[in-house]
């Protein structure tokens, strides 16, 4: 379908890293992306598993390419504050010339409360913190610094930020899939960022959503539905499997069985992989969002090449 995106999420997490791939590297990756036909290139972000910072590292891809857009998978804006945040991605959206997609999430429980307690934000209120957080950014990028008192953040005075590039500001996307993300998605966020296991999971939560969407009178398109995918191309699905496993130990220290029944996790042959994408296409995803599930460099590298063939033209 003419209207897929495809997205490459960078490998720049400290297993990477120490199986040698370079910082430096990173943009040459990117640079290749581009010219390999991909429409994004994405960066996680992560102070438990930790990892290149995502907005200098898209700052850095901002000046090396011209027509990729550049997203963040997923930011947590909790770690920032959300005024300098503010100016930052303002600031980041005028390099890259509106190219910037945001990404945004709220930790999970039982990983992410040392990272909320060392940023200072109560990991109880870490959904208003986020709904604040993106309420207000839109009012700082349209010049309004009158005082923002919302259910966590409360500030009285505020400063000016320059206007980003796009119109508006870059649009932010929720990843998440309980009801409750599923509702606040549908009221408040561009996109829609999950990676469910099962394709029923995804069409129930995008019809959930656009139901929101609808009762709320936001446009049609209002919405962006995306998918995060892990992927691992192999004719021979134990070698696959053992490259799904390798990479679960080395990014979250568990095994493939525990991160399989949360995230969607494909291997085997490239039309196999292939059709299993296009189930979630079927399903309504219209931005594919690939993490490429290899640690070491050269690994890295042979599975691009194996991805990129399966992009249109």
């Amino acid at each position: 379908m003419n209207d897929i995106r495809y997205g490459l999420l960078l490998p720049g997490g400290l297993a990477q890293l120490a199986a040698g791939n370079s910082a430096r590297g990173l943009l040459d990756m990117v640079v290749g992306a581009e010219r390999a036909g991909f429409d994004s290139v994405w960066a996680g972000d992560s102070l438990v598993r930790a990892r290149v910072e995502p907005l200098a590292l898209l700052a850095a891809a901002a000046s090396v390419t011209e027509r990729i857009t550049l997203g963040t998978a997923a930011l947590i804006p909790a770690y920032r504050h959300p005024v300098q945040a503010a100016l930052t991605l303002a600031s980041l959206d005028l390099l890259s010339e509106g190219r910037l997609i945001l990404g945004v999430g709220a930790g999970f429980p039982g990983f992410s409360e040392p990272e909320f307690e060392l940023s200072g934000v109560r990991f109880k209120t870490r959904f208003s913190h986020l709904d604040d957080t993106v309420r207000l950014w839109p009012q700082l990028w349209s010049g309004n610094s009158e005082p923002f008192h919302g259910k966590v953040l409360r500030y009285d005075w505020l400063p000016e930020v320059p206007s980003p590039h796009r119109p508006g500001g870059p649009p932010v996307w929720l990843a998440g899939i309980t009801p409750a993300a599923l509702a606040r998605t549908g009221r408040l966020y561009d996109g829609w960022l999950p990676y469910p296991p099962e394709t029923e999971d995804y069409s129930a939560g995008l019809a959930a959503i656009e139901e929101t969407r609808e009762a709320e009178g936001r446009p049609a398109d209002a919405i962006t539905p995306a998918l995060f995918a892990t992927v691992y191309i192999d004719d021979d699905a134990d070698r696959g499997r053992s490259a799904l496993e390798e990479y679960c130990q080395a990014t979250y220290n568990m095994p493939l069985e525990a991160v399989g029944t949360i995230q969607v996790m494909i291997t085997g042959s490239a039309e196999h992989v292939a059709a299993q994408l296009d189930r979630y296409v079927k399903a309504g995803a219209r931005h594919l969002l690939i993490r490429i599930a290899a640690v070491g460099p050269e690994s890295f590298a042979d599975q691009l090449d194996r991805v990129a063939a399966l992009l249109p033209g």
